[in-house]
């Protein structure tokens, strides 16, 4: 019946690759570019990953939630409040689901908007310049995992809360679950033009917990779906006590008629406070602003905002196929497959086929919305996506394997094993009404025996499928960073137009920008000192400095002058407790640096830029603070006033 992942496989790649073409169908010559951009989720990295499709190639890193020394994102001055929320500066999270925005459900190349799980955040990057531009913090919410999934026009993006708590927050016993925790469904309105976030309302919802989402296209775009579990409404020993029941649910949220209520004024307001933070391509700067209420729709003063569809207890995934008709959720420990329809779910809706009400949801009968079942295909259902061909393509993490299936037929039509424990895939553009169904990533939890032992823990596993035929055919392993959870892809000629190589200098409206040398100089303002320097191939100007005291403040605001692409400048300072800033051309960054002893202290370029690389560098002179030692800077010369 099942096909374990030690066996071969009915395309014989339990044997491995040898004699297979494989290899041929993954090489990118030097030179050449790959096909397809795949962004990985970094787990508990907090970070992006980007990748080259079929080559497997790591193309870079994006920092998004943790910092990283590297780039100096979450160092730097200017990047420091991207990470701000009502709980302080965290410089960490659980990055789970990247996104890509669409246009008419199709992804566009634009941004990529990824899930905080931890501290409940999304962030937004901008595909131009691969950069995380913009974060916001989701209130009322515990663990941000059905996260950030996008509607058909990137009208909004969604974040449903893991854990439900009490809302607004307060103390409570934990005790007290059933009577005073909640859940909160949150819509994020994403503007057209540019891309800036801001919270529209949230639904308050029931206390269950809220695992994943996707929003509806074609026939039933205008609606959402999320996956709950633990209608038990257990709060310990969840493996036990949130199993008990049959069923969980799988909510459908009708947002266009939510937006009537809004415009009704059928919202209540919550006070609340969050943080929403945005860096200017044009100053070069991150600003927060702090929000302090939030619109809320209460569903049984909002008649048709949401419904329950019954799912087999514990659902994690819910995909919606590319017609917009079929809904899959399934529970992670059936045997069986469930399919609903989203026909089927309307006609229940207007013949009121209700099995019951809660907190003023209805509950439609689970035969009433049935599309069909897969039988048997596996074991531990987890995620589903679609190849635009009819077929369906859904992972089994027990059985280790990803399973093809016939849309309308639910035959299964092919298995493929996967080395080890696979939780999400992706095809590129397998969620949105247009894929392109060429290849397939399976994302796995467990390596072992796949690449050379590192210690007790080894990179997880990422493996790409050449779906283009009736067949699966494995051609490729290729480990990644951190715990890549979800991922997408894109073809690579969408963005590639749209990459940004430098920052205009002119256009440069940094408040400490010095966009030529005769800008460079140092200013002291009582313990604050502000040196306006700048780069280019091979020196810094100014490179000699003296007059700073210890205790002091200094700010290095370093503006890379060159305008040519691929030539960022690094700086790095000796006792800095930050890391270095790799500035890109005609871009402006900040460094923090308190010396704490007297002495002469070097600086220098981190990144190789020149055949002079290793002269790009200077000194700083460092007084104690009772002397009187005058303020002088040069590059060149000696320094003068």
């Amino acid at each position: 019946m099942w096909q374990s992942c030690g066996h071969q496989s009915s395309t014989g790649q339990g044997k491995g690759l040898v004699g297979s073409n494989a290899a041929s169908k993954v090489y990118v010559a030097p030179g050449e570019h790959d096909e397809f951009y795949a962004f990985l989720s970094g787990g508990f990295s907090g970070q992006v990953s980007v990748y080259g499709l079929p080559s497997g190639r790591l193309l870079k890193v994006i920092p998004v939630f943790s910092v990283d020394a590297e780039k100096a994102y979450g160092f730097n001055e200017e990047t420091k409040p991207l990470l701000n929320t009502t709980h302080g500066f965290i410089p960490w999270d659980d990055a789970h689901h990247p996104e890509l925005s669409q246009t008419k459900g199709v992804p566009d190349g634009r941004w990529l908007f990824i899930n905080g799980n931890n501290t409940p955040r999304v962030a937004r990057i901008d595909l131009s310049t691969f950069e995380t531009v913009e974060t916001i913090e989701i209130p009322n919410s515990g663990g941000n995992h059905s996260s950030p999934f996008t509607t058909e026009n990137t009208e909004y993006i969604v974040a449903g809360t893991r854990f439900s708590v009490p809302f607004p927050q307060k103390d409570v016993a934990i005790g007290t679950y059933k009577e005073n925790f909640k859940g909160a469904l949150t819509y994020i309105k994403v503007a057209p033009e540019d891309g800036q976030m801001s919270i529209a309302f949230q639904i308050l919802v029931p206390g269950y917990d809220y695992d994943l989402a996707h929003s509806g296209k074609g026939k039933s775009h205008g609606w959402t779906f999320f996956t709950t579990y633990n209608a038990e409404q257990s709060h310990t020993l969840k493996e036990v006590n949130a199993s008990q029941y049959d069923k969980d649910y799988i909510a459908a949220v009708n947002w266009k008629k939510a937006e009537e209520y809004l415009a009704q004024g059928k919202y209540q307001e919550f006070p609340t406070a969050y943080y929403r933070n945005h860096y200017s391509e044009e100053s070069h700067m991150a600003t927060s602003e702090k929000i302090e209420k939030v619109k809320v729709l209460v569903p049984s003063e909002c008649p048709g905002l949401i419904y329950y569809l019954p799912t087999p207890k514990s659902p994690h995934g819910v995909d919606v196929d590319p017609s917009g008709e079929y809904i899959v959720g399934n529970g992670k420990l059936s045997a069986d497959m469930s399919v609903h329809s989203f026909d089927k779910m309307q006609k229940a809706i207007a013949n009121e086929a209700f099995e019951k009400e809660i907190d003023g949801i209805p509950v439609l009968k689970y035969e009433e919305v049935l599309a069909g079942i897969v039988k048997e295909p596996g074991l531990g259902p987890l995620h589903t996506e679609f190849d635009g061909k009819g077929n369906a393509y859904t992972t089994f993490f027990i059985s280790s394997e990803v399973v093809k299936w016939k849309l309308g037929t639910w035959e299964v039509l092919d298995r493929a094993p996967c080395y080890y424990s696979v939780g999400h895939l992706m095809i590129p553009g397998g969620d949105s009404k247009k894929p392109w169904g060429k290849y397939l990533v399976a994302l796995n939890k467990i390596t072992k025996d796949r690449y050379l032992p590192t210690g007790p823990e080894m990179n997880h596993s990422a493996q790409l499928y050449d779906i283009s035929g009736d067949k699966m055919e494995l051609i490729l392993d290729f480990p990644t960073i951190g715990e890549p959870h979800y991922a997408q892809a894109i073809p690579a000629d969408i963005v590639k137009p749209k990459s940004k190589k430098i920052y205009e200098l002119g256009a440069n409206k940094h408040p400490h920008a010095a966009k030529s040398e005769k800008e460079a100089r140092v200013e002291r303002n009582g313990n604050e000192i502000h040196v306006y320097m700048t780069t280019i191939r091979s020196h810094f100007a100014p490179d000699n400095i003296e007059g700073i005291k210890v205790g002091d403040k200094v700010y290095f605001h370093v503006t890379n002058l060159e305008q040519d692409w691929d030539v960022p400048h690094g700086f790095s300072v000796l006792g800095a407790r930050t890391s270095e800033l790799l500035i890109m051309p005609g871009q402006t960054e900040t460094l923090l640096w308190e010396p704490r002893k007297e002495g002469v202290y070097p600086f220098y370029c981190t990144d190789f830029c020149s055949a002079l690389h290793q002269e790009m560098q200077g000194y700083i002179r460092v007084s104690a603070r009772n002397q009187n030692v005058p303020l002088k800077w040069g590059t060149g010369e000696q320094p003068e006033s």
